[in-house]
């Protein structure tokens, strides 16, 4: 078929059962967007149960459509099944885009069903843009290493499918519309048939004691600082200033701060009013995850830096000394 013969665009809504995933709360904001561009309506696909007070707050992201869907093999999250159910829907209702959030059950299934409607998937995508000359979203995402911005579209075929990652939207529901449409479908897969069994099940424990996605000040250190042991400072000065600790990926995988903490495209995005870089590079891929930022202060001994060139302030020096006298500084205030 032509790619104008397929309509609309479709937000799976993850959950677990009692809540929607924010991830898939804030793709519905966003595709809002592009569809009050294209003229498709915003189609929100629930698998599974999900509390009404729950699909009250994706209405709220000013949906058009709610399908829910059920089915045998449904139960719980499995490749084999998730991937035959956006199949079979996807060639029933000829969507124009399916958005997915980039999370692990995401990432698992989206490309799956999309090369079985042969088409492409697009990963971890930073924006998303209309081109009404194409008439194709465009994905923009870092790629070379983080070198560089690849625009990646698919001119041909259809849906357009992309994951994006946790927070990188904004979570701004524009209201519930007058009138959404419910719609129910079923599908089934035979359980004989899903190559995987959850044998259990132990969530992750997360003491709660670093929350960078929600943080209003975020200190971050780049791969120039020496070691763990200089740490302490870096978290004394986000303590003073009512923030947070993060870092860059090298600072990550020479094992310095866990994964939580990494600031970037593959790892957390932040948007906090206040952010001071220690030490960073610069490197798209990091710089991705803090475009939504408010101040951006940058020190760094190199004035060439490229961290230079998104920051507001740049400081030219040694991380440490400079961290050291902002803690002075603000000892000092009281």
């Amino acid at each position: 078929m032509e790619k104008t013969a397929y309509k609309n665009m479709w937000v799976y809504i993850e959950h677990d059962g009692k809540t929607a995933a924010t991830v898939s709360l804030e793709l519905c904001c966003e595709a809002r967007k592009l569809c009050d561009v294209t003229g498709d309506k915003l189609v929100a696909v629930i698998v599974g149960e999900l509390p009404e007070s729950e699909i009250a707050r994706v209405r709220e992201c000013a949906v058009d459509e709610v399908m829910l869907v059920s089915g045998t093999g449904m139960e719980t999250y499995s490749s084999d099944a998730y991937t035959h159910l956006f199949t079979v829907l996807c060639q029933k209702y000829n969507p124009s885009a399916v958005f997915v959030g980039g999370t692990t059950n995401g990432r698992d299934f989206a490309p799956r069903f999309a090369a079985r409607l042969n088409t492409g998937c697009t990963s971890d995508a930073t924006e998303v843009v209309y081109n009404p000359e194409s008439m194709d979203i465009e994905f923009i995402e870092p790629a070379v290493g983080g070198k560089m911005m690849a625009v990646i579209t698919v001119p041909i075929l259809r849906p357009q499918v992309g994951t994006i990652r946790p927070g990188t939207f904004k979570y701004e529901p524009a209201g519930e519309k007058p009138e959404v449409t419910v719609i129910r479908e079923t599908v089934d897969f035979d359980p004989a048939l899903i190559r995987t069994k959850v044998l259990s099940f132990t969530p992750p424990v997360d003491d709660g004691s670093v929350n960078l996605a929600e943080a209003e000040v975020v200190v971050c250190v780049g791969n120039a600082i020496s070691g763990a042991d200089k740490l302490p400072k870096y978290q004394e000065l986000a303590r003073l200033l009512g923030g947070e600790v993060g870092c860059t990926r090298p600072v990550f995988d020479r094992g310095i701060l866990p994964f939580k903490q990494m600031i970037g495209q593959s790892g957390v995005v932040v948007k906090p009013k206040l952010f001071i870089s220690f030490g960073s590079s610069g490197a798209i891929n990091h710089t991705a995850g803090l475009k939504d930022s408010g101040l951006i202060i940058a020190v760094n001994t190199d004035p060439e830096s490229a961290i230079f060139g998104v920051a507001d302030y740049g400081i030219v020096g040694d991380m440490d000394e400079v961290c050291d006298l902002m803690i002075e500084a603000l000892k000092a205030r009281g």
